[in-house]
């Protein structure tokens, strides 16, 4: 299943107009990453330090804004990383907003607000080339990958009941 990553925008992360700066979604999606990640296990400080072996800069980046978002919004980032070939992978961000009814405090609605793609290619950070993935990655790949075939697994099943 993909992972879902909840906060609410700061008003740091607008702009002169109110609404969150085109770079600042990117800057959140990534925070989401390493919150995925993070939960998966992964050391961060290893992962990102300079003292690893590897590296996974971002070779590509796009957004894609549907709505504005604005200080004080409730959003999530919902994220799936999906395996490109043996060096690289992509993640898929989709941005929800949340609005909550004030009497019960359910979800009502959740509408995009934005979509945003990175693509990732790991590296040697001796020499600078590619090369494959880290067992650590591609774990962290099949595992939302398997928990989302698994949830549609769930869901064909409770439509034959």
């Amino acid at each position: 299943m993909a992972f879902v990553y909840s906060r609410i925008i700061h008003f740091q992360e607008t702009d002169a107009a109110g609404v969150v700066y085109f770079a600042n979604l990117l800057a959140l999606c990534h925070e989401a990453y390493e919150a995925s990640l993070a939960e998966a296990g992964v050391d961060l400080k290893q992962f990102f330090s300079s003292g690893g072996e590897v590296a996974v800069p971002i070779a590509h980046a796009a957004v894609d804004f549907h709505q504005p978002l604005y200080c004080g919004d409730r959003i999530t980032i919902t994220l799936t990383p999906r395996q490109l070939n043996p060096q690289s992978f992509e993640i898929t961000y989709i941005i929800t907003l949340q609005n909550r009814d004030e009497e019960e405090g359910s979800e009502i609605d959740s509408r995009p607000l934005a979509q945003a793609l990175t693509r990732h290619v790991c590296i040697s950070l001796r020499d600078r080339r590619r090369q494959v993935l880290t067992s650590s990655l591609v774990g962290w790949i099949e595992g939302l990958e398997e928990s989302e075939a698994a949830a549609a697994a769930a869901e064909l099943e409770a439509a034959d009941d």
